[in-house]
């Protein structure tokens, strides 16, 4: 039955138009037909079961990027980098010690006769040695004698074989007697070229000049005698190629050969290079007076280490 209901028609007496819906064009707000509760939440439901289609993935916008390494059609190219190079110390030649007429002489060379009571002696040396150094971060040592024929040369190769027989360690012997030199006679290597004088002024490097006998030892060996050698040893030029020969191959102890005190001023003006003198005395020859000379030579330049005798024999009991 149909009902009609007075009231609910507006009592103006004029007429009432509707307002249509704005279509879509016109408006984003879209209106929805009158439905019923249930109806409406069923529809939402399904919407929200329903599998939704996959988005399409965005594309990402092209950069340009310089790539290190050279494209080819079938691989990449690898690039390689160039090797290492080797620490300086381990860029010196090695070379092997002429020993033979030593073996068959009976010479006192720690290395070969640890028996012998003057090798117990420079092992005492060495260890003392290494003691004061180690205290005073000190590592260059002088090796000289009053007078020629002490056995300073003997006694700096001796000490430096000592040295080198401590594991993990680096020795650097240097002949410095330039005057008269000996480290390469002694130890059977006149054959190898020297270049003192050239590495000295700084013309070659310390590769170029040193050789190395084994892990724990290296040797700058001086060749035919320089009639300059005070001149060439206190140039600025020597200074700073000795400096920069211990900065590359970091040794613990640096031994110089230098030669005799007396003889001549190349010691005196080679001290301001060295961090202290170990002084060798001949028994048999070496005089008081010559100590005393010698003591007043290195003055305050330089401390001295101590005094080695050369050729002592024990008194019997």
């Amino acid at each position: 039955m149909a009902y009609h209901d007075t009231t609910l028609v507006p009592s103006i007496g004029h007429t009432v138009q509707m307002k249509k819906p704005e279509s879509p064009e016109n408006s984003t707000k879209v209106q929805r037909p009158f439905r019923r509760r249930a109806a409406l939440e069923a529809e939402s439901r399904r919407d929200l079961l329903a599998p939704r289609a996959p988005e399409e993935k965005r594309a990402e916008p092209a950069i340009e990027t310089q790539d290190i390494r050279h494209m080819t059609d079938d691989q990449p190219e690898k690039i390689q980098l160039p090797a290492t190079r080797p620490a300086t110390w381990d860029r010196l030649p090695v070379v092997s010690l002429g020993m033979r007429k030593h073996l068959l002489a009976r010479s006192p060379l720690v290395s070969f006769f640890r028996e012998d009571p003057a090798a117990k002696a420079f092992d005492l040396l060495r260890t003392r040695l290494l003691h004061a150094l180690k205290s005073r971060g000190w590592r260059r040592v002088a090796v000289a004698a009053p007078t020629a024929g002490s056995g300073a040369t003997f006694t700096a190769v001796n000490l430096a074989l000592s040295l080198a027989r401590v594991p993990d360690s680096r020795t650097l012997l240097v002949d410095l007697n330039l005057r008269d030199p000996g480290i390469a006679p002694l130890l059977g290597l006149t054959d190898i070229p020297a270049r003192t004088r050239e590495f000295l002024k700084g013309h070659i490097g310390a590769d170029e000049h040193l050789v190395r006998c084994s892990d724990t030892l290296a040797l700058g060996l001086a060749g035919e005698p320089v009639r300059d050698a005070s001149e060439l040893l206190q140039a600025p030029a020597s200074e700073i190629v000795l400096d920069e020969m211990i900065d590359e191959l970091s040794p613990d102890v640096v031994l110089y050969d230098l030669p005799a005190v007396l003889r001549s001023d190349d010691l005196q003006a080679f001290l301001p290079n060295v961090d202290a003198v170990l002084l060798v005395a001949d028994a048999t020859r070496t005089t008081g007076e010559e100590i005393r000379a010698c003591e007043k030579v290195i003055g305050d330049a330089a401390p001295l280490l101590g005094i080695v005798l050369n050729r002592g024999r024990a008194k019997a009991a």
